[in-house]
């Protein structure tokens, strides 16, 4: 069995009757060459199905065509979303991607995967985080090409920053409250310093303000399902009435609905329950699904981040990529 030689330029510029030079400069637009020239290169390409070698091109555009993507814990189960979709979007690019995981606020560890990305001239960097619970120091400055970060928090606000719009995600929790009849709505969530809990707050409160309501409560705590229980103890011991509950996250909304269930409430009859971050799409173990819940599109936003290595725009500053309303069966 015989393997098929792959098409070579050489191949292209006999079909279109011109020299290998004239060829290679007509498929990298060269002003050089006329526009009829160019048009009948590329016909004898798309023809031939000519792939260029992607060296080749490195070589003669003076680019790698590889981008650095520098993360902090990329297997954290937010953060490998966020990767994920950079890759996929950068893979459809036709980039390369490098990947250096480490600890983005560990010095001697961010210097040695600088120097190492400046050396491999890459042509832009992602630079991925873990979130809003730590600032992300700003690296932009160490690189002569195109930086952008994603799901973080930078310290600089020149830099181009991708993030899930936390306020929107609360807004789309309370409208859908209140548009299902609810009127004392609790708001349970985790350390009020954290950013994403302030932004989501934010929303919340917004969207009661439309209706002319005020939250039942607010109670602050942390992200876990333990915290989600015990609030909702504190809730029927200080005699609040409330009939539904936005839960800063899908953990916290989980110890929601089973310390509901402990007291006999149905939800949700009695108590409806909305969380953040759609994790019952994440893993398998939350079958059938429980939860109405945000998803805030984590891969969408490693999608336009990885976009703007690749097309940076003009200025800097945070850009937020809209939330999504997934409904289940708590509200």
């Amino acid at each position: 069995m015989t393997t098929q030689r792959a098409v070579r330029l050489s191949d292209v510029a006999a079909v279109a009757g011109v020299s290998k030079a004239t060829a290679s400069k007509a498929l990298n637009d060269s002003p050089v060459v006329s526009a009829a020239t160019k048009a009948k290169v590329r016909e004898a390409a798309a023809r031939l199905d000519f792939r260029p070698n992607a060296l080749a091109l490195s070589f003669a555009s003076g680019r790698s065509r590889t981008v650095g993507l520098l993360t902090h814990r990329a297997t954290a189960t937010f953060s490998r979303a966020v990767v994920m979709g950079a890759i996929l979007e950068l893979g459809r690019r036709e980039r390369a991607v490098l990947v250096f995981d480490g600890r983005i606020h560990a010095h001697r560890e961010m210097t040695e995967s600088i120097r190492t990305l400046r050396d491999r001239r890459i042509d832009g960097l992602l630079v991925v985080g873990a979130g809003f619970g730590r600032v992300t120091p700003s690296i932009t400055h160490q690189f002569e090409v195109p930086v952008t970060y994603a799901f973080a928090a930078s310290d600089s606000p020149d830099d181009s920053v991708f993030v899930p719009d936390n306020e929107q995600a609360g807004y789309l929790a309370g409208r859908h409250l209140v548009e299902s009849g609810r009127r004392r709505i609790a708001y349970v969530t985790a350390d009020a310093a954290d950013l994403a809990v302030q932004r989501r707050e934010a929303g919340f409160r917004r969207a009661l303000e439309e209706a002319g309501l005020e939250p039942a409560a607010t109670l602050y705590g942390s992200w876990r399902q333990e915290w989600g229980a015990e609030a909702v103890d504190l809730l029927v011991e200080s005699g609040r009435a409330f009939d539904a509950v936005f839960c800063g996250n899908d953990h916290i909304g989980f110890g929601v609905l089973d310390a509901l269930a402990a007291l006999g409430r149905v939800v949700p009859d009695d108590v409806a329950v909305v969380g953040v971050d759609n994790w019952e799409e994440i893993i398998v173990d939350q079958n059938p699904r429980r939860l109405t819940t945000i998803d805030l599109d984590l891969t969408g936003v490693g999608r336009v981040a990885a976009d703007n290595i690749i097309d940076p725009t003009p200025f800097g500053g945070e850009r937020f990529v809209t939330p999504n309303l997934v409904l289940g069966p708590s509200s």
